[in-house]
């Protein structure tokens, strides 16, 4: 009967070879790999599967619609940035797929035959149990005959018993409806997903993709309809992060663009699960959770050298070098564009080099809590064991220079050898320096300075507030009464540019507007404008409106006061490069833009803006609430709260709510509730890790806060 058949191990549905062919391009070459095991003991299967002639053929040469949509979706399925493998390097390149549960190994028979790639296919049942079913002999012998290898009595959460160490490289496992069988209930499903992620975490490549299909509502995520009630689903996200993966795409799983699939429930009993709606989730790695620790950081300081302990909540935002030349970051692409623009219309200077990252003196009662203090000491007794990466030498300034005496603005005295006092921050602004160089600099009137650099602010935990951010400084000096001529000329080419910017990226149109200042009460303003305005007076803001959300990204402010000649007046225009960066691309959280994950930056080649695509999709969320007394007579520090919680929790806690307020009336002592909300944008968090960061989070309100909990 065989011999009828010649070609029969190369049978593959013009459907299923695509979508191998489309798996060898998204996975780097692994040579010289193959695959052995035993098989022993079971745990978990998934839906079976049963060859028959589909009801829709597939399209010859064409990939499946599922596929499809992936392939034109680069940063939600693949890697982003990764790149079609060249049709040499397909040949030699070998990729281990493992499918687990196969049932009656209809779907491993639909993806068998394609050259390059290493199929492992196994089952829950024996192979006498498997062979019974209707099918699944036949389907058995094409796997073997087409070169893939066939395992029986597999156990999903103990993988790594079946594959010897130097086996265990899959670049991608796929689970097909999992289910534990019987009528087991979400809790025991859930289970079974957990122990199967944690097992796959051992066999699994680096750069590997775990793929789970599961009936619509299974999942529990948005891209579920009609969705379940979180409670009743199998959380599927929550639960891989558990184990270190992140959903980095989710697609119908359209069984009619598989030949001869088939899905007939788990055992293969009659009645089949219903695929209708079904979802198919990819997991990929995540990059685990940092453990940081304190960093110290070298300065020098009249000619002597000095260090400081660096704030533990800004550890892993020092010397990240965003702004440097070489980097491919958005900020600098936004920056570079944006001064190119600025040339055509003014003689530019870039006065960016040795920007002190100390500021001494006094600053108004206004803004004192929204700074980050440090203290120094001699560099003989630094305060850490190590300074990582060279993080000091990023740092060092060959002086400390600071700005003179301005008693309006709030900043102290504190030029070289002359400190009236000896307190010091991190630079909250780089206004100071801009007000420094044009007075320090020889210049002519009309040349436009340009600074930037990162600042530092403590500031409550909103969805717009950075306890970091790269602001950028434009300072000029121009002929008094030509002020808001030059103020309208440099605002047009902002405009236009951020503009331009945007249209690069996205077909939405962005509208830029100057208002003036004094039209906004203080409560009205942003944290980025309310800060500015308690440094000095504003006189307008530069405001950018996308869809129906507007968002102030910059401020514009003149000084008479800062030249020495009556003649000339200082204007300054201010710009939050981050904020700006998020608006353009379309990211919608700030912390994603100091993400150490790589699918973050390959979407942005050297000088492109992209629409940026998610690739750590439907994050959970996680709450707590924390209740306490607050000290006696004492006013309870909110921002120093809120900066405890960024600390412990490694900046993953995204929103912090008061519940309730309640005060004593004999004692009069005061209890204050609060709600926190912990979520990643670009890790795998579970529910331990954030029970643990909430414990944390207890100890040092009550030591360094002085609360009693309750």
């Amino acid at each position: 009967m065989r011999t009828e058949q010649p070609t029969a191990k190369l049978r593959c549905s013009p459907s299923a070879l695509s979508l191998l062919r489309l798996l060898r391009s998204r996975f780097c070459p692994r040579r010289g790999r193959s695959s052995s095991g035993a098989a022993q003991g079971v745990r978990g299967w998934s839906g079976c599967q049963q060859r028959q002639e589909p009801r829709r053929q597939p399209v010859r040469g064409r990939l499946p619609l599922a596929t499809r949509r992936r392939s034109a979706q680069p940063g939600r399925g693949a890697r982003p940035g990764r790149q079609e493998a060249a049709p040499g390097a397909e040949m030699a390149a070998v990729r281990r797929v493992l499918l687990l549960g196969e049932g009656n190994f209809s779907f491993a028979a639909s993806l068998c035959g394609a050259a390059g790639t290493c199929l492992v296919a196994t089952c829950y049942e024996s192979e006498e149990e498997a062979c019974g079913r209707g099918g699944a002999a036949e389907n058995i012998c094409r796997l073997r005959e087409g070169g893939a290898e066939v395992l029986f009595s597999v156990d999903c959460t103990k993988l790594k018993d079946y594959f010897l160490p130097e086996k265990r490289g899959f670049d991608c496992i796929y689970f097909n409806f999992p289910h534990c069988g019987r009528k087991a209930g979400v809790v025991k499903n859930r289970e079974l997903l957990a122990r199967f992620f944690h097992s796959s975490a051992e066999v699994l490549t680096e750069e590997g993709e775990i793929h789970v299909a599961l009936c619509n509502g299974q999942g529990g995520t948005p891209a579920d309809q009609p969705r379940r009630e979180w409670h009743n689903s199998w959380q599927v996200v929550a639960v891989a992060a558990g184990a270190g993966f992140i959903l980095s795409n989710v697609h119908p799983f359209e069984a009619e663009t598989i030949h001869g699939y088939k899905c007939t429930g788990y055992r293969s009993q009659d009645k089949s699960f219903c695929i209708r709606g079904a979802l198919n989730h990819v997991f990929t790695r995540s990059k685990p959770l940092p453990c940081l620790k304190p960093v110290s950081c070298q300065i020098e300081l009249e000619k002597r050298k000095v260090s400081f302990q660096v704030p533990q909540v800004l550890v892993d935002k020092f010397n990240r070098g965003f702004l440097e030349p070489s980097s491919t970051h958005p900020v600098q692409t936004i920056k570079e564009k944006l001064t190119a623009k600025l040339s055509q219309a003014f003689p530019l200077q870039d006065t960016d080099c040795c920007l002190p990252l100390l500021h001494q003196g006094h600053l108004n009662s206004a803004c004192h809590s929204n700074v980050f203090w440090v203290t120094l000491s001699p560099e003989e007794t630094p305060s850490t064991e190590e300074v990582p990466n060279g993080l000091a030498n990023a740092v060092l300034s060959p002086h400390a220079d600071f700005c003179r005496d301005r008693d309006k603005n709030g900043w102290g005295n504190a030029q070289e050898g002359h400190h009236t006092s000896h307190q010091y921050c991190l630079r909250p602004s780089l206004l100071p320096y801009a007000q420094a160089a044009i007075q320090r600099e020889a210049f002519l009137p009309g040349t436009l300075h340009v600074l930037s650099g990162p600042v530092f602010r403590r500031c409550l935990i909103t969805p717009s507030s950075m306890p970091v951010f790269h602001e950028v400084v434009f300072a000029c000096a121009v002929d008094r009464g030509t002020e808001n001529s030059c103020i309208q000329m440099l605002v047009k080419n902002m405009k236009s540019s951020i503009q331009a910017l945007h249209q690069t990226v996205s077909s939405f149109e962005l509208s830029v507007s100057l208002e003036e200042a004094t039209s906004f009460a203080t409560a009205e303003l942003s944290d980025f404008a309310a800060f500015e305005s308690q440094l000095s007076d504003i006189d307008y803001l530069l405001s950018v409106e996308r869809e129906t959300s507007s968002s102030c990204v910059g401020i514009v402010r003149t000084d008479h006061y800062t030249l020495a000649s009556s003649e000339l007046v200082a204007v300054f225009a201010s710009l939050n490069l981050d904020l700006l960066a998020m608006l353009t691309c379309g990211i919608a959280d700030w912390r994603m833009l100091w993400t150490s994950d790589t699918r973050f930056l390959c979407q942005f080649p050297r000088g492109e803006l992209r629409l940026f695509k998610a690739f750590s999709l439907y994050p959970p969320s996680y709450v707590h609430d924390v209740s306490f007394w607050v000290p006696e007579g004492e006013q309870f520090d909110e921002v120093a709260f809120h900066t405890i919680a960024r600390q412990v929790s490694g900046e993953m806690v995204t929103s912090i709510r008061l519940l309730d307020s309640f005060q004593q009336p004999e004692t009069g002592r005061k209890s204050l509730c609060y709600r926190l909300t912990f979520q990643s944008c670009d890790k795998a968090l579970s529910c331990q890790e954030v029970a643990e960061m909430q414990l944390l989070l207890r100890e040092e309100i009550e030591q360094r806060l002085a609360v009693t909990l309750r």
